[in-house]
């Protein structure tokens, strides 16, 4: 995904210019939206109940990490739950199944990823009825499914809407083109709950009644070794090593300020595009050094990344009674 407009972030000529086609969009949007609540386009409901954890923005947001926290709990709460997804940055045209082995520029990162984080089947492709039900029958004993994004795919019915909101995202909150939004701001009232990313300001909380707030944030755990997943270390390990890091996520700079806050370093750091496809020379300036990588990333970076090269996942932590409000939307 190519990285966000420098024009998103206010409302400048360049905005200005789209919003002719902003408007169309949104019209485009709200007449597809109308669609399927007044019947005239179908709505496929599974056999089993449908999560839909999405934004109303472009942009990461932190919803494969909440994907991850979901999924878990639903585990715990004895549910057997499977994973949807379009599987950005890949190529399948076809329901498709991942596991950690899968090339992600075959079916994306981010299943690849909650494929090795999970061990539930995660299947992808661009139509998410065509593959939640090839999911079930393949997996007939997944009793919930968690759809990764997918709030603007209305086709397929749903049980209970997570929006994850990071109020930076919102960027001028202008339609696209002329900013990043897929949704209005009053989207978020018709969703069963809404997961914020930072602090929302006053208008953006005001938009959000009935549905019920709480606060998250990413958590650090330990570092691993790319290599060797069982090797482990802390931030303090670090020091004394020249560390470099990089980047490939909706907002890079949050993963170097999480470093910085562990109390790392960083004699150099790069950023790419979300889910950008790495080559063997966007590694060149670590050579020599200690390279630190997101976990979204080192699922492409396995095969050729430097051997002392060591990964930060990252957990959702989010407030009591987030997951009990799914709960008893299922």
């Amino acid at each position: 995904m190519p990285a966000a407009p420098e024009f998103w972030q206010r409302r400048g000529p360049a905005a200005a210019f789209l919003f002719p086609l902003a408007r169309l969009y949104r019209r485009v949007t709200w007449l597809r939206r109308l669609a399927y609540e007044r019947g005239w386009f179908k709505v496929e409901r599974i056999d089993v109940p449908v999560v839909v954890v999405g934004n109303i923005a472009v942009g990461g947001s932190g919803k494969t990490p909440v994907v991850l926290w979901l999924v878990e709990r639903l585990r715990q709460a004895g549910r057997n739950p499977g994973v949807v997804s379009r599987g950005y940055g890949g190529r399948v045209r076809r329901p498709t199944g991942v596991t950690r082995q899968s090339k992600p520029r075959k079916v994306g990162d981010e299943p690849v990823l909650i494929a090795a984080r999970t061990g539930v089947p995660v299947w992808v492709g661009p139509d998410r009825v065509a593959v939640a039900r090839a999911l079930r029958k393949a997996h007939p004993e997944v009793d919930v499914i968690v759809s990764d994004d997918g709030m603007q795919h209305y086709r397929l019915g749903r049980d209970c809407e997570i929006a994850v909101v990071d109020e930076a995202q919102l960027a001028n909150r202008l339609p696209l083109p002329s900013g990043p939004m897929r949704e209005p701001l009053r989207r978020l009232a018709e969703c069963q709950l809404v997961l914020a990313h930072g602090e929302l300001t006053p208008h953006v909380h005001a938009a959000c009644p009935p549905a019920p707030v709480y606060k998250m944030q990413l958590v650090p755990t330990a570092f691993y070794d790319l290599a060797d997943p069982r090797r482990r270390r802390s931030a303090g390990e670090f020091a004394g090593k020249r560390v470099v890091a990089l980047a490939g996520i909706g907002r890079p700079q949050r993963f170097f300020d999480t470093l910085e806050g562990l109390g790392l370093k960083l004699a150099d750091r790069r950023a790419f595009p979300d889910h950008h496809a790495f080559r063997r020379g966007d590694l060149a300036f670590a050579k020599g050094a200690t390279l630190l990588v997101t976990e979204k990333d080192a699922v492409k970076l396995r095969a050729f990344a430097p051997a002392d090269t060591w990964v930060l996942p990252v957990e959702a932590d989010i407030r009591e009674g987030a997951f009990e409000r799914v709960m008893e939307r299922l």
